[in-house]
């Protein structure tokens, strides 16, 4: 099965053609339009209800290891200095300097003026470096700047960009021009893998989002993220669980299959494992990594240690235990 997103003269969407389906705004409005209106009720209803799920002892201990390795250890500050970075890494590296079987995380998430820094405290590690671009987090640049960013976080030696919609163009209904800024940045990231955020809190409906979705999918992203985590609503059981099922049909339709990146809010283990659980009910196994689901997080991280040093020893650790972040 195919793993990387579709080219935009390739696969078929809802049975035509992807050209025909991005030819104009009018063709790209009618498909997205097209979609199925999202039942609000029953969408939080199923969310609320795979989070009551019970998942204890080795399911947990199991639950909570996954979840660090699919963790984008994150700072997006304006304070943010080389040695946070590398702090930030070394951390990546080893979240539990006192034991070794932890997982190390799945990246590290940082401006492209940081890029540099994080790659040379990452290297020879599995730990990706993925770096937010186009304007983060509000999206008000020129086409040609947004770019520019992409290039210079490549070029650093990104392995991934978490790029931010042009959400006034969208809400405007100028899907195209949404579109083709996508397919843009797509192309700069070379061998990066891109995530595409949407802001889902800034997007009003659940219609909306699933148009959103669908949209990004179609104009090349290797991942589809709810939210910057720089606004009052970022990820929720109920939009990641839309972005979910917008993957697995996407890939019934093309093959194709497309990651899910939640992020912002999510900060106790309770509350990764529910969203484990989502992507389990919802899209199953093969989502079920790090290649494939990641949370944009960085408190989290702190949360899963705890719980899991509770686990090994019955006894929750004191508050020097992990370090602060």
């Amino acid at each position: 099965m195919p793993t990387t997103a579709p080219s935009p003269t390739g696969s078929a969407v809802g049975g035509a053609p992807l050209a025909d389906v991005t030819a104009s705004d009018s063709s790209l409005r009618r498909f997205l339009h097209g979609l199925p209106g999202v039942d609000a009720v029953g969408l939080e209803a199923r969310a609320a209800s795979l989070g009551t799920r019970s998942i204890k002892t080795t399911a947990k201990a199991y639950a909570i290891d996954l979840a660090i390795s699919m963790i984008d250890l994150t700072t997006l500050e304006g304070a943010d200095t080389p040695g946070k970075v590398r702090s930030l890494a070394a951390k990546a590296l080893r979240p539990d300097p006192t034991d070794r079987t932890v997982p190390t995380t799945a990246a590290l998430c940082v401006y492209p003026d940081m890029v540099e820094t994080a790659v040379a405290a990452l290297a020879g590690s599995e730990v990706k470096v993925a770096s937010v671009a186009t304007a983060f987090p509000a999206g008000r640049a020129a086409l040609a700047v947004k770019l520019a960013d992409v290039r210079d976080a490549v070029a650093a030696g990104a392995d991934e960009i978490d790029m931010v919609i042009d959400r006034g163009a969208f809400l405007a209904g100028h899907y195209l021009k949404v579109y083709e800024e996508i397919v843009a940045v797509k192309a700069e990231c070379g061998a990066a893998r891109l995530k595409v955020i949407f802001e889902t809190g800034e997007l009003s409906t659940y219609d909306n989002i699933r148009r959103a979705s669908w949209l990004g999918m179609v104009a090349g992203a290797d991942f589809i993220k709810t939210s910057t985590g720089k606004v009052a609503v970022n990820a929720t059981p109920a939009n990641t669980l839309l972005l979910l099922e917008a993957v697995r049909d996407f890939r019934a339709q093309t093959g194709v299959q497309v990651g899910v990146k939640p992020a912002g809010g999510i900060r106790t283990s309770k509350d990764a494992i529910k969203f484990l659980v989502l992507v389990n009910e919802t899209v199953g196994e093969d989502w079920l990594d790090n290649h494939w689901f990641r949370f944009g997080a960085s408190s989290l991280l702190n949360d899963l240690l705890m719980q899991r040093q509770k686990l090994a020893t019955g006894r929750y650790s004191g508050p020097d235990y992990v370090t602060v972040d």
